[in-house]
């Protein structure tokens, strides 16, 4: 499963990287408008991870429906390849179409499946942090190998490539299929009836349809996205409010991860819209300089600081706990927010100073995402696991796709945010623009980013109280006790 999920992030970061020049250049759109479709790419996936929880809760099991998201990857692979061959603006669209409908059904279906792989909780919280690392070595690899592939094989022969990792990515699946079915929930080893499947063909290729239809039309898209978005967790408050005392608590706390999380996603988008274009116009010359990079390349420092940070966190959190010091899941939120500030500090001083020249040195931009990265672990790889450790079991699958619902807000707001920096095509990047363009935006953001750390430790003193009331043999204890606990 780990190398299904590398495969993942090799294909799909590939794709992410590539993206923006794609559209730029070859399908003629200008920066407004490719952000938008770059920052819905990388949202409206996680946002049917709704839909992909309901699939995999009650029509298909995990088993089916990951082996499946893999199927449709490759087959939206292969559109754009088509599309990229002829330049053919429909068909691209399409493709990321059905990409995107393809990671919202395997977001809720590979967490909880590689979570039976475990024997317990402990072990799986340690698995799951590993699995995230190996997210990051495939997104890492992808997001600086592939500008410099296109230039080489092209548009086209790229995204062949990425079909070929999406299908060996099922084909694993496939001869894995055994040990999988003896670990998974019973609806996994159960046939599906006709009528299921039918349902989920028509259902399927409804969301499709409606998914082109948001790329073919950002400005009704988006809202399609926050009514979906809000709607989700709407329903999720009403089943809340239903509920008995404990398990209303306990989904009382997802609700305020979700929000938190949503904001902090607003941040991580930016690497993919408007920090991709300020590195296109203005990142020059090889790190440190020797190691050449492409400008939309210094995405691959996220994925390569995050498999840094990883372990480190690890570490610094274990040696914390082992002297008694626990900290909740909101709290880390809150250190990953000051992680943010710092970032975006940074990058708000490197474009406020810029010199006549208009250029930003590479390595500006590698400490830019060694904060960034810190924080993107510690939300990424820890909500989750707090989620599946305090969601209801009937709900399990509904309650994980709530992240990607908080991923995909946050990428709509933050592309919409981005648009605010988009330039006209044919003008000049000058200091003047840099400075006051990019300055006041990154500034705006930053500040925002010390506020949301005060709003987060409040978060956390609120979320103990919650723990605290629930009638339960954990009760007064951390997130990471509790979990230890109930595993």
């Amino acid at each position: 499963m780990m190398i299904c999920q590398m495969m993942f992030g090799m294909s799909f970061y590939g794709v992410m990287v590539i993206l923006t020049r794609f559209f730029l250049e070859d399908l003629n759109y200008s920066e407004a408008d490719t952000m938008m479709v770059v920052g819905a790419f990388s949202a409206i996936g996680p946002l049917f991870a709704i839909a992909g929880g309901f699939i995999t809760d009650k029509f298909l099991g995990a088993y089916r429906s990951l082996t499946l998201a893999f199927i449709c990857f490759a087959a939206g692979y292969g559109l754009l390849v088509l599309g990229a061959s002829i330049i053919n603006v429909p068909l691209s669209l399409a493709g990321i179409a059905l990409a995107s409908y393809a990671r919202g059904l395997m977001f809720p279906s590979y967490s909880p499946l590689f979570k039976r792989t475990f024997a317990t909780e402990e072990a799986f919280e340690s698995g799951y942090a590993v699995n995230y690392s190996i997210n990051n070595i495939g997104a890492f690899i992808s997001q600086y190998l592939f500008p410099l592939v296109v230039l080489v094989i092209g548009f086209s022969g790229s995204y062949l490539l990425c079909a070929a990792m999406a299908l060996l990515a099922f084909v694993l699946m496939l001869i894995t299929r055994k040990p999988l079915l003896e670990v998974s929930s019973e609806i996994d080893r159960q046939p599906v009836s006709i009528r299921n499947w039918v349902l989920f063909v028509i259902s399927s290729a409804a969301m499709i349809g409606l998914v082109f239809f948001m790329f073919s039309n950002m400005d009704i898209g988006k809202n399609i996205v926050y009514a979906i978005g809000l709607g989700a967790i709407g329903y999720f408050i009403s089943i809340m409010v239903k509920s008995e005392k404990r398990e209303s608590m306990r989904m009382g706390t997802i609700l305020i991860m979700v929000l938190l999380t949503i904001a902090f996603f607003v941040y991580y988008g930016q690497m993919m819209t408007s920090m991709t274009l300020v590195t296109i116009n203005t990142m020059r010359g090889d790190l440190f300089g020797i190691i050449p990079i492409a400008p939309e390349a210094s995405m691959a420092m996220n994925p390569m600081w995050c498999m840094v940070a990883g372990p480190l966190l690890a570490l610094a959190f274990s040696a914390l706990e082992k002297r008694n010091i626990h900290f909740t899941i909101a709290t880390k939120v809150g250190f990953a927010f000051i992680f943010t500030a710092i970032s975006f500090g940074i990058l708000t001083l490197a474009v406020m100073t810029v010199g006549r020249d208009v250029i930003i040195r590479p390595e500006v931009f590698l400490v830019i995402h060694f904060f960034l990265a810190f924080a993107e672990v510690i939300v990424g790889s820890m909500v989750v696991a707090f989620i599946l450790s305090v969601a209801p079991k009937h709900i399990e699958a509904f309650s994980v796709s709530l992240f990607s619902v908080a991923i995909a807000l946050s990428g709509v707001v933050g592309a919409v945010f981005s648009t605010s920096i988009a330039v006209e095509k044919g003008q000049a990047i000058t200091q003047e623009v840099v400075r006051s363009l990019y300055g006041d935006y990154f500034g705006i953001l930053t500040i925002m980013a010390v506020v949301m750390v005060g709003v987060a430790f409040a978060a956390s003193k609120l979320i103990k109280k919650m723990l605290a009331n629930d009638e339960d043999p954990t009760q007064g204890l951390s997130e990471e006790k509790m979990a230890k606990a109930e595993g």
